[in-house]
């Protein structure tokens, strides 16, 4: 990178179920104020700002945006599905890099409503109609939720091509609740064994229970990123910096490869942390904390191998030897993650970041991972596009 980006300041809300929220504008105008406070700068220092959403209308970001302040400043309104998030972060980020500006928001926020999300218009292509046909054709799941038969399908396909059992999966979810239990953002922070979550509702015979799913969540977080310039200018906080950043769309691996683990996001994040360690001139063995998007707990062990983590097929041993939690060789989704923190679509990505902000900062109070200077973070949005990005201290 041409030029050291650093993070700022970061804020987030409580994620709450839905209906316990307040209204969106509310929620963002929120987040971007505790970053903006986080930064120890006024809203009249951001120069662009990036909101992230995927349930609202057209320039809700400004809705927000103009309750922290009216300063005439670019604001772009960004949906890239789940990876919307770190997707504002990626461009503010780029903004930066390109000398366009020196201090940058970007906040995401999401109001949802209860049960499983549902398309948006029903006189048009829905962009996941590829995505949802290579799956049934290979399962005969159609009946189920979109995103239920995705990432189903691609545990299943884990389980078949290795041998998974479904206590691994639930093994994960288990670990999410510990977890969560230490922070007091995260919506559910109930813990759970291995044992409820098997006996949890089946949602997918052989599967998934309902509890290895993430719950529709409302909530908002944001991020100031700034320039070395930006930082003396205002005397900002320059103890966190993005070392390395890729964001990847599908290729023909997706459709082609007859995977299942590839329609939700497996090759985008192989390609994408790939970049990443390169540019970043280290590799996973150098990571000590990791937030990644498990948006159901077969996507989390997925991900494990696409990222490095561990080898291809191993991500049971992973789990087994205790290599994703404390006193493991990684601490994976120390916040919670979906499953337990929640998931807000447009903040998750931003959410994700304020966790490994705080980690790399040694401010994470019951959570913080111990020596952690290097942190991961993984993002993905099916239809397609993932973001990874690497954080350094």
């Amino acid at each position: 990178m041409s030029r050291k980006i650093f993070v700022a300041g970061v804020g987030m809300l409580p994620f709450t179920k839905p209906g316990a929220s307040e209204t969106y504008e509310k929620m963002g105008a929120a987040a971007a104020r505790l970053a903006l406070a986080d930064a120890g700068v006024g809203y009249e220092a951001v120069q662009q700002a990036y909101a992230s959403f995927i349930f609202g209308d057209s320039c809700s970001g400004q809705r927000a945006l103009y309750e922290v302040g009216l300063t005439g400043i670019p604001i772009i309104n960004v949906n890239n599905n789940c990876s919307s998030g770190s997707t504002a972060i990626y461009l503010a980020r780029q903004a930066i890099e390109a000398g366009a500006a020196d201090v940058v928001l970007a906040v995401g926020f999401e109001q949802m409503n209860p049960g499983a999300p549902a398309g948006g218009y029903s006189d048009r292509p829905t962009p996941l109609d590829r995505f949802r046909a290579s799956v049934d054709e290979r399962t005969g799941a159609s009946d189920m939720p979109v995103a239920l038969r995705l990432f189903g399908g691609a545990g299943f396909e884990h389980m078949a091509r290795f041998g998974t059992p479904l206590e691994a999966f639930a093994n994960v979810r288990a670990k999410a609740s510990r977890h969560a239990a230490r922070n007091p953002l995260a919506v559910f922070r109930k813990e759970v064994t291995a044992a409820e979550v098997l006996a949890d509702q089946v949602i997918w015979p052989g599967v998934m229970t309902r509890l290895m799913a993430c719950p529709p969540t409302c909530g908002a977080a944001a991020v100031l990123l700034c320039s070395e310039e930006g930082a003396r200018k205002y005397g900002l906080d320059t103890r966190v910096w993005i070392a390395a950043q890729a964001l990847t769309t599908d290729a023909a691996d997706t459709f082609d490869s007859g995977d299942m683990r590839n329609i939700v996001g497996h090759g985008m994040a192989q390609r994408a942390v790939e970049q990443v360690y390169a540019a970043a001139g280290i590799g996973p063995e150098d990571v000590d904390v990791v937030e990644l998007h498990d948006c159901f707990a077969q996507n989390e062990l997925i991900m494990y191998e696409a990222l490095g983590l561990c080898p291809e097929g191993g991500a049971e041993k992973f789990i087994t030897d205790g290599d994703n939690s404390y006193g493991g060789r990684f601490v994976v989704n120390p916040s919670g993650g979906l499953l337990s923190k929640g998931h807000p679509i447009g903040a998750t990505g931003l959410a994700q970041c304020f966790e490994l902000t705080q980690q790399l900062r040694g401010a994470a109070d019951e959570r913080q991972v111990e020596g952690a200077r290097v942190a991961l973070q993984h993002n993905v949005g099916v239809g397609g596009a993932c973001v990874v990005t690497m954080y350094r201290s």
